[in-house]
């Protein structure tokens, strides 16, 4: 089930680091016979966010090579702070943070080169949550 408590849901945010590198691209249609794990449709084009593998295959122009970091708790769509709680604790190292929200989980997009960091971040904040 979903949770919407914030304080349930940063106790349980079971943190896992993707180890694919992926990169970010506008094109104007989803390249065929890839699979992004994110699309975004705005009006100047399409956000895909890919493998940078991918990327690179189809000599697509891209850029942020970032690393994808889930929060495994099951969080509501509804579910109020979340975001602004792992959004600070980023901020406060220095670390951007792209997030998308899917169905059943987050997912952050930290800059690749600061993907151990972040991780650290958000393991120490789930730490303290189970005031551990």
């Amino acid at each position: 089930m979903a949770l919407t408590d914030l304080a349930e849901l940063l106790s349980n945010l079971s943190v896992r680091l993707d180890p694919e590198r992926y990169v970010w691209a506008s094109v104007s249609v989803v390249p065929e016979g890839r699979s992004p794990v994110v699309t975004v449709e705005e009006s100047e084009g399409v956000t895909v966010v890919l493998r940078e593998d991918d990327a690179r295959a189809l000599d697509l122009p891209h850029e942020f090579p970032s690393a994808r970091i889930t929060l495994e708790v099951h969080s509501s769509l509804e579910a109020v702070g979340l975001t602004a709680v792992f959004a600070r604790v980023l901020a406060d190292e220095g670390i951007s943070a792209n997030v998308v929200a899917g169905f059943h989980h987050d997912h952050v997009f930290v800059p690749w080169g600061r993907r151990a960091a972040a991780l650290a971040a958000l393991e120490r904040l789930e730490a303290a949550s189970r005031g551990s």
